[in-house]
């Protein structure tokens, strides 16, 4: 375990964050007007191959947002997401409650690499799915994409790092 000063946030996490929230806006129709207030951004997976995904994202950045998180939406895109993320890692526990879509969730830590993934989450559960470690973020996208994909606990996450 490695200590660090309060308030200090390695390199890598601040810049996944500012340019998370500063990222490019997609162009994929939004999969409904309950996500029209969320920040959107981008995030690339470094999957075996190596390949890289680009994902377009919803950002989860404030409390109520949070709670709100893809509750009700139907459907998304292949290739679009939700993004939780927190300043410092922590222990997470998400659930399904109004949710119509089966997910796959990412565990996202510190060092940008895929903790956990809770595969093929159950649609309107509330049971809580935890992050087997502390994280900085979760990744939501539609169930399956992880194995059809190649995501997998090490993969790597990067911000989309246009100009």
């Amino acid at each position: 375990m490695t200590t660090r000063q309060p308030g200090h946030r390695p390199a890598g996490v601040a810049a996944l964050l500012a340019l998370i929230f500063a990222g490019s806006l997609a162009m994929a129709a939004e999969p409904t007007a309950l996500l029209r207030d969320f920040p959107r951004g981008q995030i690339v997976l470094e999957t075996r191959g190596p390949r890289c995904l680009l994902i377009d994202i919803y950002v989860a950045s404030s409390p109520e947002q949070r709670a709100q998180g893809l509750m009700f939406i139907e459907s998304m895109a292949e290739f679009e997401g939700m993004y939780f993320g927190y300043d410092e890692p922590v222990g997470i526990a998400m659930w399904m409650k109004n949710t119509p879509l089966s997910l796959d969730m990412l565990f996202i830590r510190e060092d940008l690499t895929i903790a956990s993934i809770a595969r093929n989450t159950t649609p309107l559960s509330t049971e809580r799915i935890e992050s087997q470690e502390a994280v900085i973020g979760v990744l939501e996208l539609n169930a399956g994409f992880a194995s059809r994909w190649g995501a997998e606990i090490g993969t790597r996450v990067y911000p989309d790092l246009q100009p």
